[in-house]
């Protein structure tokens, strides 16, 4: 009999993580309060998937393996080879690391020559885990809040001189903000501004820590920039004398309602702050960090995979009232996001790749052509949906909320509904 696979996922217990949301949603319990930061699903050597088969348990990878035109589909298979995207539960109680990721042609390039100078995977000062490269979308599960994108020149300048009426004139940490101001004139200022800011000597680092702690003041002189001042004064709690503590004034403050989402292509400098949402990626786990992070920062290495154009990402919002099926639509060849809402109606779904569902809310039936064929997941629960059984199609039933992960437009999903 055809079958799908209940999969059996790695939680990752990062230090930003959360005790409660990735828990709740398992309906696990985590008698230590451990920060659980993100609950991998996919086939990523870092963090692989299993499934249980007669008994067995076995990689997601090695299933794929025994018939992979049956499990990827062979336009999937010809032209990847392997499940081509990561799909990720993230809870950040606290902000990740201001960080990037390289596009394609720098992933293969980064991780060649670090086999080359013999970085073990695991080093502390490994820049690139794969090959590959990770364009990302963020889909918000509770109310969001990031930060993306360089703004621009002229609004990081009134940011910074606002900022730079507390301090002493004349003075070092003055000058300092003089030339972060001034390097943003000229052709290609953005790179001069992050090179001269990380550059700067530890004392001045520090007296800007100093200067943004003073957020009262700030806010009561610029009440405009009264968002930017609340979180450069909370970085500067959680990380003093880290020169990305003056990020969000330079970098789009984004925040999101639960059901919309951000893409995120290669190169775009971001972090994400506080919230719980699914994070769906092609295949990598290369990160090249800005700061706000006791981790290795390499900032020559993430100067030069930057795209340094002003970009703020729109935010992909479902219709108001959310309909059935929602497409979350990203230019990206690895993964496409769809989210579900069942409410008792039975709706239709087909597709040319393997997908992965996650469950987030309520209980979702699924079933497929012969009557032997039914599955439930519950909250939390996720599946694996192999290509065979997806582009036969599938009936699904119940009150649920899902989002499902597949490869980029090998959906069809509209066909039978009301």
């Amino acid at each position: 009999m055809s079958q799908i696979f209940k999969l059996k996922n790695p939680v990752k217990p990062y230090g930003w993580g959360s005790s409660r949301w990735i828990p709740e949603l398992l309906g696990r319990k985590n008698p230590h309060g451990e920060p659980w930061a993100e609950l991998w699903m996919g086939v990523h050597p870092e963090g692989p998937s299993q499934v249980s088969l007669e008994g067995e348990d076995l990689l997601l990878s090695a299933l794929i393996n025994r018939d992979p035109a049956y499990y990827l589909g062979e336009g999937i298979n010809r032209a990847f080879g392997t499940l081509p995207f990561l799909y990720k539960a993230l809870a950040a109680e606290k902000p990740l690391s201001i960080q990037a990721h390289p596009n394609r042609d720098q992933a293969k390039k980064g991780w060649e020559r670090e086999n080359r100078e013999g970085l073990a995977l695991n080093a502390p000062n490994r820049n690139y885990k794969d090959p590959n490269h990770k364009p990302e979308i963020l889909c918000a599960l509770s109310p969001f809040e990031a930060m993306c994108g360089f703004r621009t020149a002229g609004e990081i300048q009134r940011r910074l001189e606002a900022l730079g009426e507390l301090c002493p004139d004349p003075g070092p940490l003055k000058t300092a903000l003089v030339q972060l101001i001034s390097s943003l004139d000229a052709p290609g200022g953005l790179k001069e501004f992050i090179r001269l800011l990380f550059g700067f000597p530890r004392k001045i680092k520090g007296a800007l820590s100093d200067l943004v702690l003073q957020r009262r003041v700030l806010e009561k002189n610029h009440p405009e920039f009264s968002a930017e001042w609340r979180l450069s004064a909370y970085f500067a709690e959680l990380y003093p004398g880290d020169p990305a503590v003056i990020a969000p004034l330079y970098l789009n403050g984004i925040n999101l309602k639960p059901g919309e989402a951000i893409y995120l292509p290669a190169g775009v400098l971001h972090a994400y702050v506080r919230g719980f949402g699914v994070e769906l990626m092609a295949n990598s786990d290369n990160v090249l960090r800005g700061g706000l992070t006791a981790k290795y920062v390499d900032i020559d290495e993430l100067v030069g995979i930057l795209d340094f154009s002003p970009f703020c990402p729109e935010i992909l919002a479902p219709p108001d009232p959310f309909p059935v099926f929602f497409n979350y639509p990203v230019p990206c060849r690895e993964f496409s996001l769809s989210r579900w809402e069942g409410a008792g109606r039975e709706s239709n779904f087909s597709g040319d790749g393997p997908f992965i569902f996650m469950v987030t809310r309520g209980s979702l039936t699924l079933s497929g052509k012969n009557p032997e064929e039914e599955w439930i997941l519950g909250q939390g629960e996720s599946a694996f949906i192999p290509a065979g059984i997806a582009v036969r199609g599938l009936s699904l039933g119940g009150t649920y909320t899902l989002y499902a992960a597949g490869a980029g437009e090998t959906i069809r999903a509209a066909a039978g509904f009301p």
